[in-house]
């Protein structure tokens, strides 16, 4: 009760902030708009609709078998559980949480093993690298190929980490399989779900960006530092394209950013797994990200 009367209290004084400098929030605001017109949108949107396409058409199904080999040797989870990690690579935030709360509603997960998944299947999709910060930021799509491979290398490394016991679970019944759709209605579904994914992510993005004012005001290297930690997007203004600015990519990108613990939070919203878990997966993967970064940019 006292946690949730010291948060009010940080709210109302958020409050207060945000109607004492309302000329700036108002301007901060229409820069996160303009980034979103300009950047997220353009970036995210057909890539989000085509793999939402690929995805209802059954290419997680696809690629799951050939992952669930190394599901349970590499992290004692079961087959089921390649389905999120493949669709959490491709799909982005935070589709890699929201597939796992299902498997565990469906039984087809234990609490532990969902809690586990949870932490290394949740992540960037490669538009955010090779489009945002590869082509925009660094003005090379090479440097944004490394910056997903250092992604996904840290996201596998970080379930390793949190492997757990090799001890026998009990195995609920596999997830019950859904009739694939007509061609017609994926189409409609996956650009519907792009929109309202969209609209989601430039809600956050929007809200985060005036949040980090202050962080960005400090400018520099700790500005931009501060600034990642709480959302990715609002970040790539203030990364410059140098060996600095490639390592700072890389750990924010692994962290995720309190935007996406949000996202994620509301993915499990009713399940009772706990949001702890994934966050520190991605503390985990953020710090993997910084070395696996320092030994690659001597490649560049």
């Amino acid at each position: 009760m006292r946690r949730r009367g010291d948060l009010v209290l940080l709210l109302g004084g958020v409050l207060v902030w945000l109607l004492s400098d309302a000329q700036r929030v108002k301007t901060a605001a229409g820069e996160a708009l303009a980034l979103c017109a300009g950047t997220v949108i353009p970036a995210l949107f057909p890539f989000l609709a085509v793999s939402g396409l690929a995805m209802a058409l059954g290419l997680g199904e696809w690629l799951s078998p050939a992952l669930r080999g190394l599901m349970g040797p590499l992290y004692r989870l079961p087959g089921t559980a390649a389905a999120p990690l493949v669709l959490g690579l491709l799909g982005g935030y935070p589709i890699g949480a929201r597939t796992a709360a299902e498997l565990y509603r469906e039984g087809a997960l234990t609490r532990d093993e969902a809690e586990r998944l949870l932490t290394f299947c949740n992540n960037a999709n490669p538009a955010f690298f090779l489009s945002v910060l590869g082509a925009g930021v660094f003005g090379s799509v090479r440097i944004g190929v490394w910056l997903w491979l250092i992604h996904v290398a840290s996201a596998l490394l970080t379930g390793l980490v949190f492997r757990g016991r090799d001890v026998p679970a009990r195995r609920a019944a596999p997830p019950r399989r859904q009739e694939a759709p007509s061609l017609s209605a994926a189409v409609v579904g996956a650009v519907t779900s792009a929109a309202g994914g969209m609209i989601s992510v430039c809600a956050f993005v929007v809200l985060f960006y005036v949040l980090a004012g202050p962080f960005r005001s400090l400018g520099g290297p700790l500005g931009a530092a501060l600034t990642g930690t709480l959302e990715l997007f609002s970040l790539t203004p203030l990364l410059p394209p140098s060996r600095g600015g490639f390592l700072l990519a890389a750990i924010c990108a692994g962290w995720g950013g309190t935007c996406v613990l949000c996202q994620t939070a509301a993915a499990l919203d009713g399940t009772g797994l706990s949001v702890g878990r994934c966050a520190a997966g991605k503390a985990v993967q953020a710090l993997l990200s910084a070395v696996l970064a320092m030994a690659a940019v001597w490649f560049l």
